[in-house]
């Protein structure tokens, strides 16, 4: 038999044994399910719906103090009492002149709504100087990170984000996830604007020759 054969005999080898594996795992699952009692249903069906309900409560209390909004702290009293009643908190001090606080804006914006856990916000810092001294803020934009009301972890300027203006929204959550402030289930030790770009398989076709193509 040539190599040919021989990687054909391999590859379908290979198959049977993958295929024998997933018939196992379906038959084992089969059997686990009819060993239950009924009763065993019925407890598993109401753990899941318990979880669910207290998912959902407390997915409504969140929002009901700001968490899904990226929202503004009129003062600086405020913003104590926001960090009291949430238990991790994002807050961006920023100034209306600094071009690259308008940037942070961006990206903070578009992620509220998908890390519903954590309260994002932002506070203007000319307007709490009391504030800022206190929290020794200097340079802007200044992104801190809370959990119970202690500052775990600051993002000062762009440093952390790949030290240009053109960062992706994407390269903020994963700087915000070294902190574990927010759920995150990308690579955490890589960043995501150093990763290799996919390639799509449409730029891998060449085009004949002899032939004109409109581009």
């Amino acid at each position: 038999m040539n190599s040919s054969g021989n990687v054909e005999q391999l590859v379908a080898q290979q198959i049977i044994a993958a295929t024998r594996a997933v018939e196992a795992q379906v038959e084992g699952e089969l059997e686990r399910l009819n060993n239950f009692k009924s009763d065993d249903l019925e407890q598993l069906r109401e753990e899941r719906l318990n979880a669910m309900k207290a998912r959902a409560k407390q997915l409504q209390e969140w929002k009901a103090i700001g968490h899904g909004e990226y929202s503004e702290i009129p003062e600086e009293k405020a913003f104590f009492d926001w960090c009291k009643k949430s238990q991790k908190v994002v807050c961006h001090f920023y100034r209306d002149a600094t071009f690259r606080c308008k940037i942070v804006d961006k990206h903070l914006q578009l992620l509220a709504p998908k890390h519903v856990s954590t309260r994002f916000c932002k506070i203007n810092a000319e307007k709490c100087p009391f504030l800022t001294d206190r929290l020794k803020i200097k340079v802007l934009p200044a992104v801190l990170i809370l959990k119970d009301s202690q500052v775990i972890d600051r993002i000062v300027g762009f440093g952390d984000l790949g030290n240009r203006d053109e960062f992706s929204t994407e390269m903020m959550e994963w700087r915000l996830s070294q902190s574990d402030i927010i759920d995150y289930a990308g690579d955490k030790e890589t960043p995501p604007d150093q990763r290799p770009k996919k390639t799509s398989l449409l730029n891998n076709i060449t085009k004949p020759t002899g032939r004109k193509f409109d581009d």
